[in-house]
């Protein structure tokens, strides 16, 4: 059965997509369900993609990256995430937030911060959610305020190493993926109190040995184990003026552009998750007999098969067309709530029906269905849950 196929794909992502696929059969899928089980971040599978070429490579070539577009990432994930979705997600997040580096920061930020992580030296991350505050990226409380350094070093009781301003962030961020394993985060901090809610946000490079930087892993998950989320705590954490990205204020109209591309890529997560939901149905109701005959004969099941298969086709035709959109700037916000939406509502769909054609097996944990089943409930509400793209989809509807 090829769910994946190239079809759909653009001719530009689709050697990407070989390399992918050859990469998920020979270093994901063997390992996964021990991964899962061990809940543990998979250091030697994130090594092995860094030697593959796929990880960290949508930075551009002058950086050290391949380059990559929202389709050819959008082609990974479909990829990786069918051959485990924990796995999967640490690879993507391996350059997490630099994108908005990318855009916003200037040519010493680039050389500094992406490089190394082009170069599959440092890694990086997006810390952006709060212990009390998840999808309202206007509702954030974690601040940053400017004071002068030598100021600062005086009352901390220390000599200021240079001169000039800096930032001092106080605050906690939570579900933040690299949050112990990242050499730096882009952070998403309050900066202003002006009427207009929207213009307080900025967006800052913070190194995690900076002093006042404290994380830890969130230590238990019910899916996607082999990936690993920390709580940080910002207690008076210091940053030189010259690590805002972009400008003052800017923040939340950045967020919400990196957002746009990052739903299609989620999309492709949901996309991954229901080609191994039908690919594991499939199999077995093809591979089993009860009542003398065997369990793909009965109409009932016939027809579960086909709407599973129909509605995954749906999504994929609509995620990819909303990758198109969205590269051209066509209107990205509406098209990239539709497809993340679509792609990682289906995933769920299949999934539960697929663990009811499973039966009694579904439940146990050593099959994959179960790991899939648990692991589709997390896209549905990362990247802005599943409710607010429905805001944007109406709010952004094309008239």
């Amino acid at each position: 059965m090829e769910l994946l196929d190239e079809s759909v794909v653009p001719e530009h992502a689709r050697e990407v997509k070989q390399e992918a696929r050859a990469f998920a059969e020979a270093e994901i899928e063997p390992v996964a369900g021990e991964r899962f089980a061990a809940g543990e971040y998979p250091w030697d599978v994130l090594e092995a993609g860094m030697d593959g070429g796929l990880v960290a490579q949508d930075l551009p070539e002058e950086l050290g990256g391949r380059g990559f577009d929202i389709e050819e990432l959008l082609a990974i994930a479909e990829e990786l995430f069918r051959a485990d979705a924990g796995i999967g997600l640490t690879l993507m997040l391996a350059s997490f937030g630099c994108e908005i580096v990318e855009q916003y920061g200037n040519d010493e930020q680039a050389e500094t911060y992406l490089r190394p992580v082009a170069e599959n030296e440092q890694l990086s991350g997006l810390a952006v959610s709060e212990p009390d505050t998840g999808s309202d990226l206007a509702g954030m409380t974690t601040r940053a305020e400017k004071c002068e350094a030598q100021r600062a070093s005086e009352r901390s009781g220390t000599a200021a190493e240079k001169n000039g301003d800096e930032w001092v962030l106080n605050g906690e961020k939570y579900w933040v993926g690299n949050a112990v394993e990242a050499d730096w985060l882009t952070v998403y901090a309050k900066t202003g109190d002006r009427e207009d809610r929207y213009a307080n946000y900025s967006l800052f490079i913070v190194p995690t040995d900076s002093d006042g930087y404290a994380a830890e892993h969130i230590p238990e998950k019910m899916g996607m184990r082999a990936s690993k989320q920390g709580h940080i705590v910002f207690d008076d954490c210091r940053i030189p003026e010259e690590n805002l990205i972009g400008t003052e204020g800017g923040g939340f109209y950045a967020l919400a552009e990196f957002f746009n591309h990052g739903r299609i890529v989620v999309g492709g997560h949901g996309l991954g998750l229901a080609a191994a939901a039908i690919e594991e149905a499939w199999a077995f109701v093809h591979d089993r007999e009860a009542f003398g005959r065997e369990v793909s004969e009965f109409q009932a099941v016939q027809h579960i098969l086909a709407d599973m298969r129909t509605e995954f086709e749906a999504a994929r035709a609509l995620n990819w067309r909303a990758a198109k959109k969205v590269k051209e700037y066509d209107d990205p916000g509406f098209w990239a709530a539709m497809a993340k939406t679509k792609s990682t509502e289906t995933a769920v769909d299949v999934a539960e029906r697929a663990m009811q054609l499973h039966g009694g097996r579904s439940v146990l944990t050593e099959n994959r269905i179960s790991r899939v089943y648990r692991d589709v409930r997390i896209p549905v509400i990362y990247e802005g849950a599943n409710e607010i793209q429905r805001n944007l989809i109406y709010r952004q509807t094309p008239r």
